[in-house]
């Protein structure tokens, strides 16, 4: 068991023929006392402020330990976003293509349909030239022929 002041301060020494001077001897155990006092105090304050360092280190351990976590997590949640955006921008590029072949396909689709209504009409005014041609051929050869001056010399006839 350590030594404490109190112990040093009670001591009581035997008394021997030509012995220490009792008072310079207490003298020194008051003076002994008194630094061991300190001692003591300083060695209770120094392991109070241990125990509080402790305690703070503790603290900011866990502190550190939960900032490394909120890193580790936001690096995840910002690879894992960019993962979500290159999917998405995948997928509104594909969406996008197909719109586009969509709009591609239905203009050519327009394209073919007013050409061949095109060529459908060509074809009609083709035919609508060949059948008015025809009818004036027909009525030019009516108007030339010899009916129209018989039925003149009749008319004159009867004039």
């Amino acid at each position: 068991m350590p030594l404490t002041p109190l112990d040093i301060h009670n001591k009581e020494f035997s008394r021997s023929f030509r012995g220490y001077n009792e008072d310079e001897v207490n003298e020194f155990l008051d003076k002994i006392v008194r630094d061991y006092e300190k001692l003591i105090k300083e060695n209770q304050d120094l392991n109070e402020k241990i125990k509080g360092l402790t305690q703070k280190l503790e603290h900011y351990s866990k502190i550190e330990e939960t900032l490394h976590n909120a890193i580790v997590v936001a690096q995840e949640t910002a690879e894992e976003v960019k993962q979500n955006a290159s999917r998405e921008a995948e997928l509104i590029r594909r969406e996008a293509e197909r719109e586009a072949k969509k709009i591609i396909d239905e203009a050519i689709l327009k394209a073919r349909k007013i050409h061949n209504e095109m060529e459908e009409m060509a074809k009609q005014v083709h035919v609508c030239r060949t059948r008015f041609k025809a009818l004036l051929e027909a009525q030019l050869e009516m108007l030339t022929s010899d009916d129209w001056t018989d039925l003149e010399k009749k008319l004159n006839e009867y004039r």
